[in-house]
């Protein structure tokens, strides 16, 4: 895998943001609502207009199709979007073979689902199962890095803890930088890493004492 650096990166609420993730690193972004959380991470998906440069290893963002580099560096956003009809067929590559059908297995097993979810209708998903299930969907992808726009926001404590399991569990297997927003600093604590904060359209090193 490989590191996730951002050069001079803006928008519209944000002042140009410096930032390196080496290949394999976790890195928290907290602040107010409306700071421009989730809009950083659309920039670096290349979803939203922008300034600046974003480099995943040596390859620039901006020499790369926008569809390619959006399954390298994967966006689970706070509301994902879902197309098809059954959850299964959201997810027809991974099944192509023995080896992917197991991992998918494995996946879904650790977030709390039996293998026929696969057949369930989505119309039928709660929020929470939504949510998990589309963390299954980004990392199908194998995105070389992640970002995770409050992953487990609408989850109960049992389903967060599965959520962190396994984004801590790719992250390490796949040496794959994260980028996460969070609002839970007990999360941000526990789960390590270095902290920052938006504040008054900067991005800032969160203090120690956290934000809520």
């Amino acid at each position: 895998m490989a590191s996730l650096r951002l050069d001079g990166l803006a928008h519209r609420t944000l002042a140009p943001v410096d930032l390196a993730l080496a290949a394999g690193e976790q890195v928290f972004v907290s602040g107010p609502s409306g700071s421009g959380k989730s809009l950083l991470l659309r920039a670096i998906a290349d979803l939203d207009p922008h300034q600046g440069e974003v480099w995943l290893g040596t390859e620039a963002r901006s020499q790369m199709a926008p569809p390619l580099w959006r399954r390298q560096v994967g966006l689970l956003p706070a509301e994902s979007f879902w197309w098809a009809e059954t959850v299964g067929a959201h997810l027809p590559l991974i099944q192509s073979s023995s080896a992917d059908a197991e991992r998918l297995s494995g996946w879904l097993a650790g977030l709390g689902f039996e293998p026929d979810v696969l057949d369930w209708s989505v119309t039928r998903l709660s929020t929470g199962e939504r949510q998990r299930l589309a963390l299954v969907r980004l990392l199908a992808q194998t995105p070389e890095a992640l970002l995770l726009d409050e992953a487990t926001a609408n989850l109960d404590p049992g389903n967060r803890d599965r959520v962190e399991t396994l984004v801590e569990a790719y992250r390490h297997e796949q040496a794959a930088a994260v980028l996460w927003v969070s609002h839970d600093p007990e999360q941000r604590q526990r789960l390590g890493g270095r902290r920052f904060i938006i504040r008054t359209g900067r991005l800032e090193l969160e203090p120690e004492t956290g934000w809520t």
